[in-house]
């Protein structure tokens, strides 16, 4: 198993409209193409409601091709562009790969 941690930092006055996002459309997708949810979290310190999530996959490549298909989905695409509409919801994403060690308890 492997772990995608992602953060993405909302642009200012966005936070809510990606948050709506998420809800309404990412998670549905994700799931349409094997993109398994660990979990979302918002840092405490984050005034404009960034967005932190860790994602899971067999292997690298799973996940990689996964993505490739998220991406390419046309209800994906559709509902992006509807939502940025009056411009990106997102200033920044980063993006670290995590392989659990032999303790954790996520295998």
């Amino acid at each position: 198993m492997i772990y995608e941690l992602r953060t993405y930092w909302a642009a200012p006055g966005c936070a809510a409209a990606l948050h709506r996002r998420f809800r309404e459309l990412t998670l549905r997708c994700f799931a349409r193409h094997g993109i398994e949810v660990v979990g979302f979290w918002v840092p405490p310190q984050s005034a404009d409601g960034d967005l932190v999530y860790l994602v899971a996959g067999a292997d690298q490549a799973a996940l990689e091709a996964a993505w490739l298909a998220f991406r390419a989905d046309p209800e994906w695409r559709a509902g992006k562009a509807a939502s940025e509409s009056a411009g990106p919801l997102v200033t920044r994403i980063t993006s670290t790969w995590l392989t659990p060690t032999d303790y954790s308890p996520l295998q």
